[in-house]
């Protein structure tokens, strides 16, 4: 790191201890709460434009009501009803949409707390995954802190925790789930839990279909294990834990679409509901891209899908990413690929930048390894920068894309 960054961060760190605390936990509960009240003022602030409709029930919208629309609907039904055991279909038999493209972790966790305490999933639905998303924000900080120390991993973490997407962390969504879980599988693979990996990687399979990254990254995680068996020996126990953590994501992978069989009686449940919510009823990989880039672009379009993917790849493996660890590097282009993949490009694109979370290490320009010098705005003016724009994008988010419009709209 330049010694000019070095310097800032170390003056950052001992603001932090004068202002919030020596303790790095109470620091990043204090500096995530603070985003999660300008969040929340945002959120009330758009919540009265919601016009009541047919998304909301045909009842007034307030910031509890406004917090469960969309796809927090859904998991209010599964939360209250469970799943369908027969697949509803329209009259030429191809499956609708159904409760059955959305993972149970989350809407259970959410019906544990409405049976507690007797309250409504539109009461309790957002402070669940509010709740969830400081468990996130602190395994998140200390993957990164590790890596880049605690002042740059503060600094990650504002940028992380006002993203535009951000607010999906304080909804009736899986988000703030799906990031602690991820952040948890993460840090015991790098410190090489492969137990707890294992067990982590079962959950991450009821709560966010993202498996085929994860096994890349523990079979990264695991081959690096194996280059060092020879200086660092390889007991049988540790062996076998690392198969586990490897067949831990095959069962990630397969266990929902199986527990779909298994609830309709239907082998292919799981696949067939999330074809209904694919154009022309199934789901197509990476063609949606190619699709919307040709329309966007024309004959171009194929040149900036290639020129995306490779700054997907260039952006972890370039000298600006080596601080970080290898288990960093590899995730987001790994998780990256696959939402192309497997998701067409959309109004949820923007919530599935979530777990990308290590790219803005590159553009605080904070990755850079010792001695190496980014040549463009100092770090303080660029954190000051992307706070501010990810804040107006935020506003947008909430006001353009997750405020319904009758009678239809997109989901966010």
């Amino acid at each position: 790191m330049p010694a000019a960054t070095a310097s800032v961060l170390r003056g950052l760190d001992r603001r932090l201890d004068r202002v919030l605390g020596g303790r790095f936990v109470v620091q990043v509960v204090l500096v995530y709460a603070i985003t999660r009240i300008i969040t929340a003022v945002l959120l009330a602030v758009v919540a009265p434009s919601q016009a009541p409709a047919g998304m909301t029930g045909g009842t007034t919208v307030g910031y509890f009501g406004f917090t469960r629309l969309w796809d927090g609907e859904w998991y209010d039904k599964v939360a209250t009803d469970g799943y369908p055991a027969v697949l509803p279909r329209d009259p030429d038999g191809s499956v609708q949409q159904n409760p059955w493209a959305f993972y149970p972790l989350f809407p259970m966790l959410c019906r544990l707390v409405m049976a507690v305490t007797g309250l409504s999933f539109t009461a309790i639905g957002g402070i669940v995954a509010l709740l969830l998303g400081f468990g996130a924000a602190v395994l998140l900080a200390q993957l990164l802190r590790e890596v880049i120390g605690r002042g740059a991993a503060l600094m990650v973490l504002v940028l992380y925790a006002v993203f535009p997407s951000s607010p999906a962390l304080q909804l009736a969504y899986t988000e703030s789930l799906a990031m602690l879980l991820l952040c948890g599988y993460l840090l015991a693979l790098r410190r090489e839990r492969w137990l707890v990996a294992t067990a982590l990687a079962v959950l991450i399979g009821l709560s966010r279909p993202i498996a085929v990254p994860l096994g890349l990254v523990t079979l990264v995680a695991v081959w690096l294990r194996w280059r060092r068996r020879h200086t660092d020996a390889l007991s049988g126990p540790e062996a076998g834990s690392m198969l586990a953590a490897l067949l831990g994501c095959a069962v990630a992978g397969l266990l929902w679409p199986a527990l779909a069989w298994r609830g309709t009686g239907e082998p292919g449940a799981y696949f067939s509901t999330m074809g209904a919510w694919s154009s022309g009823g199934r789901v197509r990989f990476f063609l949606p891209w190619l699709d919307m880039s040709k329309w966007l672009y024309g004959d171009l379009g194929i040149v900036v899908i290639a020129a995306l993917l490779v700054a997907i790849v260039a952006g972890m493996g370039g000298p600006w990413a080596a601080r970080l660890d290898p288990v960093l590097r590899v995730w987001p282009v790994a998780y990256a690929l696959y939402v192309m993949a497997a998701q067409g490009p959309g109004t949820s694109t923007p919530r599935y930048l979530l777990p990308m979370f290590p790219y803005l290490v590159v553009l605080l320009g904070l990755g850079w390894a010792d001695g190496r010098r980014p040549r463009w705005l100092p770090t303080w003016l660029r954190f000051e920068v992307l706070v501010l724009a990810f804040l107006w994008w935020q506003w947008k988010w909430i006001s353009v894309l997750w405020l319904f419009t009758p009678p239809s709209d997109w989901a966010p």
